[in-house]
């Protein structure tokens, strides 16, 4: 690997406005490095005070709820850049910081990063600059943190791993698809049908893939007129939101006849 062009004043622009990426120096002071979080104690902590604030009645609950959020963060920032702008972004452990604001109901957290400097590849070594950018967001920070989050309050692995593809799902099916240049939609296509069905599952620390695992068909609500790829696990957002709310994949809003 070898150090990329610097991000252009567009795509820092976008990255750190809609994708919240952001220097470290600038961090929130409601956060902590992401290596400190691996502490059974101080996550323990962490999530007991953070639970009051989002309104979660569970540790359980709080931690797949911070697990979404931060899914959303470093899951955007990094595979943004490397497939849109071919640039690499090193979210390791010791490069993370975890922010965990949340005001009048909204998180309000960034993805700060010590070194956003991008990481760029050789010619004819993509492929292999591809998997070191997705080993070390999946397999070395994200997989311990839910690891440890599910050894702390009993949460589910399974619904921590679908709080991470969901969100990756919406930023390839979505975010993605605005992008107008035929050749960066080849290479997100690329990529995200890479991540779905080649990636080896020892790049995201797991015996199977989870990217491939809760991609299920969209379901068609006449009714509606839209399609929906409801969830297979609940996140449990409903049970922290007052008044009730359910997010739009919610598992228990698929129609008894699809399930």
């Amino acid at each position: 690997m070898s150090l990329a062009q610097a991000f252009s004043e567009p795509e820092w622009a976008l990255l750190s406005a809609a994708l919240r990426l952001k220097h470290a120096v600038d961090r929130d002071t409601r956060s902590l490095p992401a290596r400190a979080l691996l502490d059974d104690e101080v996550c323990e902590q962490l999530l007991a005070a953070l639970g009051p604030v989002i309104g979660s009645p569970t540790q359980a609950i709080t931690a797949s709820l911070l697990a979404k959020r931060f899914s959303f963060l470093s899951t955007g920032a990094c595979l943004y850049a490397m497939s849109v702008y071919d640039k690499g972004l090193i979210l390791s452990l010791d490069n993370s910081v975890i922010e965990y604001a949340h005001e009048e109901g909204l998180w309000t957290s960034s993805m700060p990063l010590d070194d956003v400097t991008p990481v760029g590849y050789e010619p004819g070594t993509r492929e292999a600059w591809r998997e070191v950018i997705v080993g070390t967001l999946f397999r070395d920070l994200l997989q311990p943190l839910w690891e440890t989050f599910n050894r702390i309050t009993g949460i589910s692995r399974r619904i921590l791993w679908e709080n991470t593809a969901v969100r990756v799902y919406s930023l390839y099916d979505k975010r993605m698809e605005k992008v107008e240049d035929p050749a960066i939609r080849q290479r997100y296509e690329a990529d995200f049908d890479w991540l779905l069905n080649q990636a080896d599952p020892a790049l995201l620390g797991l015996n199977y893939n989870p990217l491939k695992h809760f991609r299920r068909p969209p379901v068609l609500l006449e009714a509606e007129g839209k399609s929906i790829r409801f969830r297979r696990t609940c996140c449990f957002y409903y049970d922290a939101s007052n008044p009730v709310e359910y997010c739009s994949t919610c598992p228990l809003l698929r129609p008894k006849k699809c399930r």
